[in-house]
């Protein structure tokens, strides 16, 4: 006798896996079932804390502006990628400490790995799911492949700075050092060399950067190219302007090696006519 089971017959083309390879355009049951779920928010059952497969947590950073999301606004800018493929955040630099504070100041968890890279050096990334956060980046003005069209970021003017010690500490730089003058007559005459740099792919993006910065602080700058991509540089007094502002307090998260630079010249230039406050 047959089993009763086997007189259910599939049609062919049903069954498990029987929308693989078709699409909404070409087959009216994908159709329907897309525009049956356009425009609805799934929330999630099991908390996330309570996921076994979860080792990265919950962002708990407000997906807002503030001084701590505009600073990883500008951090992603430089050091991070949108993946495409999915919501996925990838960040990575060659120092751990950055990761480290970009993990923290976002509150979560995720393993931090290390990658090698063509040279030979050693990079530090952390890759992190997170749909909310995702597109909060993108409604800002990030995107997936950013290096080459990156513009402007829609940041409110009394959060600029935080952003921008983002910017440097992803893709920027502190220069500070003493040259003695070429010249024979003045052999002991020296100058102190202080500038900020900031480097990006897109011209566009440092335009838009060198705009903010020129209208608020009333500092000059200049934009040039650097080998395979864009710098926009600021000289000593520029500098003296920018700095203490992206360095109000000692407490505020940042790549301690670069803001290490300006420390030192502030302790050295304390009793200089002029000289900006320690912070």
């Amino acid at each position: 006798m047959t089993p009763a089971c086997c007189d259910l017959i599939v049609p062919p083309g049903d069954g498990k896996g029987w929308a693989k390879g078709l699409s909404a355009a070409g087959d009216p049951r994908v159709a329907r079932a897309a525009a049956a779920h356009r425009g609805l928010r799934y929330e999630r059952r099991t908390p996330l804390t309570e996921c076994k497969w979860s080792r990265g947590g919950l962002t708990t950073l407000p997906l807002r502006w503030s001084d701590a999301m505009a600073y990883i606004v500008g951090l992603t800018a430089t050091d991070g990628c949108l993946v495409s493929s999915r919501p996925r955040i990838d960040f990575t630099s060659a120092d751990r400490q950055l990761v480290e504070t970009y993990i923290s100041v976002l509150g979560r968890a995720d393993r931090i790995a290390a990658a090698r890279t063509r040279a030979g050096g050693v990079v530090f990334v952390v890759q992190m799911t997170d749909r909310s956060l995702y597109e909060w980046f993108r409604s800002v003005g990030l995107s997936p492949r950013k290096s080459l069209t990156i513009g402007s970021i829609d940041a409110p003017d009394e959060f600029l700075f935080p952003l921008v010690r983002g910017l440097l500490d992803g893709d920027g730089s502190i220069v500070n050092a003493v040259w003695r003058a070429d010249t024979t007559r003045r052999s002991n005459y020296y100058w102190e060399y202080l500038r900020t740099k900031f480097v990006s792919g897109s011209r566009k993006h440092l335009e838009w950067l060198h705009e903010r910065l020129r209208t608020t602080l009333n500092v000059r700058g200049w934009i040039t190219r650097n080998d395979s991509a864009w710098a926009l540089c600021f000289g000593k007094r520029d500098s003296l302007q920018l700095l203490p502002r992206l360095y109000p307090a000692p407490e505020v998260p940042c790549l301690f090696r670069k803001r290490a630079i300006w420390e030192d010249y502030q302790v050295r230039h304390a009793g200089d006519r002029g000289a900006p406050p320690l912070a």
